[in-house]
Order: structure tokens, then sequence, then C-alpha cells
């Protein structure tokens, strides 16, 4: 049965905290837009951040949230934006859809049976689509906020990579990303035992550390990082 881990309260809180980590954002939203297609479906739109970035560029986007207070939110703040549409989704469940893509950002980690959660995307998805995936990294790096958050694990490009296989899904790319910022997590988290949330040190981060942090990682893929970053593809 599927059930919804974590502090609501937290999860809400690290959202808006993060929320201000708009160069962040960006660049995780350019990493999913080219495997996207015309009509994805977004699993987990938290305050729809994402969503309404992603919604700009195309012409059709489907939002969902699993927690019933946030779904009010989410439905409240994209109102306004005609070709979005909201619905509640928790993960797995037994649906079928043709969406184009299937995009997931930080969500799978609270799953326990992830296999079914990634068999339950694929199925959303119509044959070629794309099923686009962000997970934190490294399992060293799990600390009291990501268990506050309602993490079950954390993952390895391997890891992943196994468990979309399972899922019956061919990975087409698969690497980390934001290797300072697996640093900065793991002090600031597991050392200082800090919650990840709006201040100082997210804003210096987002603003002068991370955009070096990704212009070098388009030059080169790090052997670390913060997260892992996955497309796979719905076989035909």
């Amino acid at each position: 049965m599927a059930e919804i881990t974590g502090d609501q309260r937290v999860q809400s809180e690290v959202l808006e905290g993060l929320a201000t980590a708009v160069n962040h954002r960006r660049w995780f939203i350019e990493l999913a837009v080219p495997h996207l297609g015309d009509d994805p479906i977004e699993i987990g739109s938290g305050l729809g951040d994402y969503a309404l970035e992603w919604s700009e560029l195309l012409p059709r986007f489907t939002a969902t949230e699993a927690d019933p207070d946030r779904l009010v939110q989410l439905k409240e703040r994209l109102a306004d934006r005609p070709n979005i549409d909201v619905r509640q989704m928790l993960l797995p469940h037994s649906d079928r859809g043709h969406y184009s893509a299937a995009v997931s950002y930080n969500v799978l980690e609270h799953i326990e049976d992830h296999v079914g959660a990634l068999s339950s995307m694929r199925d959303l998805v119509r044959p070629g689509g794309a099923v686009i995936i962000i997970v934190p990294a490294f399992q060293f790096a799990m600390s009291p906020a990501d268990v506050a958050t309602g993490h079950v694990r954390r993952y390895t490009k391997k890891t992943l990579h196994a468990a979309m296989t399972e899922a019956g899904l061919t990975v087409e790319k698969i690497h980390y990303a934001n290797a300072l910022g697996l640093i900065g997590y793991f002090m600031a988290t597991k050392v200082f035992r800090l919650m990840p949330k709006e201040g100082p040190m997210v804003k210096v981060y987002d603003t002068l550390v991370l955009p070096a942090t990704k212009a070098a990682e388009q030059l080169v893929r790090p052997p670390f990082g913060q997260s892992v970053f996955a497309v796979a593809r719905v076989p035909s």
C-alpha cells in the first residue's frame, strides 16, 4: 500500500526554503527540457516551482502531488495557467496514460517500493517516451534532514540504473550533478545538523558557487555529486 512518508510540515518548510535557490532550479529545469516532449507529467510537484517554469515552454503540462494539503496549495497557485492540469497522485499505482514523459525530482527516495514507483511512471508514458529522474546521491550523506523529510535511501548511479532497469526502462543517460553541493550538504546537514532552509548559506551558494559548478560540469562530468540525474526510455 502506497503511503506518504516524512513530516509534511518539515517537507513544506524545506520546499519553501529551496524555492529561493533560483539558479539551482533553473539548472535542473534545463537538464529535463530536451526530454520532456509536448505533454509531460510531473510526479510530486510540491509547491509548483518546476511546473511553472516547464509549462512556459510547453503546450500542455500535468502537475501532481500526493499530500492533500499541498495539493490544495498547488491547485491555487496554478489556477491561472490554462495549459496545466493538476491532479492527485500517489505512487505506486495502477493508472495508465499516454504522456510524452514523466519527470520526478527528489521524490523516488521517499518511496519504499521505488521499482514499483518507476514501473508506475513507465505505465503513464507512451512507448519511446522518457522517464526523467533526479534523486539525492550517496548513502553516506544520509542525515537527520533526510530522515525528517522522509527519505528512505540515497542513490548512486549504479543503484538508480538497477532500479530503472528492473522497472522495465532502458537507461539512456545517467550522471552525477552538483559536486560541490554534496560537500556543502554533507557539512551542513550531517556535521552541523542543519536543515536546508532559506538563509544566507543557501543564497551565497546559489549566487556565487553554483554558477561556477554548473559551468564546470557542462565541460566535465564529475565522479560524484549531490544528485543523480537519469533519463530512461519506455520500450517501444
